[in-house]
């Protein structure tokens, strides 16, 4: 056999790459993923794996917070020692990935791969050949076009920073921005953020933003509106943005947070005619490319629904049974088995990890009060379910029911909101009735079984105030 010649290469190494490979692997497969980076992409090593494990003892203080009349002396967080345990964490999980494909059988190819022809990928002075291939190389951070760009960081920067910056001050009204101001505002910083429209996290149910923004606000957030930062300057004591207009404002530390852009440069797509635009590579319902040995997966891709992680794995998966399918032998599976179904995805919840927390999933409210046939029910599980619910009295939710009370959507603000919106999801993919819902036992007296009980009532046509 000839050790350059592969069933399947991966042009990276993120979950919409590697889910994948195991399961081809698995499946006798000859498999390569080719990364120029830290193998596991941009989520393990630079994106949510170290800004959730950051979080960790601010979440903490946000729920002690809660409880303020009755605890006293809020703790102070140690940014040196949480960075150190950063690192100690997660500096070593490319490592103990990378060797846990090579036992498998996977070979990873480090540099960058360049697309030569419809089945060759070149990396250094070498050609790899495949039957198929996988373009699963993501994104990287927006970067503004303004004079003294080079000032400014970006999101995998703030996820390194040694020391805590007294005044930060973050450009975009993205769930980066938000999630970021959380943290910095317990921290003790002055906190601005620097938004080009009038609105922040645009996606998310605004009613539930606006009291978000009040919430920092009152923590000393500053929200600046309708601003285009046009410029990025040193001073003598520290760093200066202004815009074309009247806008000036001092800080010490800008995070470039306008936003994310798939990598679709330099990776061979124009050589070979795939076809794609600013939004990423555009894919056909089997997440084939206009070349039909060639996919694409994950962030790169050009498409509506949201660029999660969990979407980039669901997608990886579902390339490797597609590529199955094709290579399925004919004499031993009947025909309507090798029929490839197009792929279909399911509820995707969707959360801001913002201190409390926003997620949403499904039918958005706005939808459902334009569609005759749907209604919007609050339920203010905060209040109804105080001391379940840990104090956090703010925290409620709006559902959408259908014409049959069957669940179609949901928007969640507190801060369990990721973990409730779990459940929900469930409910609306195995599309539960009230009745079903209401059949199910939870552990009680937890936060989820009062949240469940309480939407359970409502799907069954009863408004329940407790």
């Amino acid at each position: 056999m000839n050790n350059n010649h592969y069933d399947v290469i991966y042009i990276g190494s993120g979950h919409a790459a590697w889910h994948g490979a195991l399961i081809l692997n698995q499946m006798k497969k000859r498999v390569a993923i080719i990364e120029k980076d830290k193998i596991s992409g941009t989520c393990t090593n630079y994106g949510c794996n170290p800004k959730i494990l950051l979080e960790g003892p601010f979440e903490a203080v946000e729920s002690l917070q809660h409880y303020k009349d009755i605890v006293k002396n809020t703790p102070q967080i140690d940014w040196s020692k949480l960075m150190e345990y950063k690192q100690q964490t997660i500096r070593p999980l490319h490592k103990g990935l990378e060797s846990i494909f090579e036992s498998q059988g996977i070979d990873i190819i480090k540099g960058e791969g360049i697309l030569k022809d419809n089945h060759t990928v070149n990396v250094g002075d070498t050609d790899y050949k495949a039957k198929y291939i996988v373009i699963a190389t993501g994104q990287r951070s927006n970067e503004l076009d303004i004079e003294g760009k080079e000032l400014t960081h970006n999101s995998t920067d703030f996820l390194d920073l040694i020391e805590f910056p007294k005044r930060i001050t973050f450009l975009g009204g993205g769930f980066v921005s938000i999630e970021f101001a959380s943290i910095a505002a317990k921290m003790g910083s002055e906190v601005s953020v620097v938004v080009h429209s009038d609105k922040v996290l645009k996606p998310y149910h605004q009613p539930y933003v606006k009291k978000l923004i009040e919430k920092l606000e009152a923590e000393g957030v500053k929200f600046y509106f309708n601003i285009d930062v046009t410029k990025l300057e040193n001073i003598e004591n520290g760093l200066k943005l202004s815009d074309d207009k009247a806008f000036q404002l001092e800080t010490d530390y800008v995070v470039d947070a306008t936003g994310r852009i798939p990598n679709v440069e330099n990776i061979g797509l124009d050589q070979i005619g795939i076809d794609y635009d600013k939004h990423g590579i555009k894919v056909n319902k089997y997440m084939q490319t206009n070349i039909p040995n060639i996919y694409a997966s994950g962030d790169v891709v050009n498409k509506k629904i949201p660029k999660l992680t969990p979407t980039a794995t669901f997608e990886s998966n579902y390339i490797a049974l597609n590529i199955l399918g094709r290579d399925a032998d004919m004499k031993k599976f009947p025909l309507k088995a090798l029929k490839l179904i197009p792929i279909k995805y399911p509820a995707i919840p969707n959360v801001v990890y913002s201190l409390p927390r926003i997620a949403h999933v499904g039918m958005s409210v706005e939808e459902a009060e334009r569609k005759p046939g749907y209604k919007v029910k609050t339920v203010k599980f905060g209040e109804q379910l105080e001391f379940q619910y840990k104090h956090e009295r703010e925290a409620e939710m709006k559902v959408v029911l259908d014409s049959r009370n069957r669940l179609k959507g949901a928007v969640i603000y507190g801060s369990a909101a990721d973990d409730l919106i779990n459940i929900l999801t469930i409910i609306i993919n195995k599309k539960m009735s009230g009745r079903e819902v209401n059949k199910m036992i939870f552990a009680f007296p937890s936060a989820s079984s009062g949240v469940i009980q309480l939407i359970g009532m409502h799907m069954l046509g009863v408004d329940i105030n407790l």
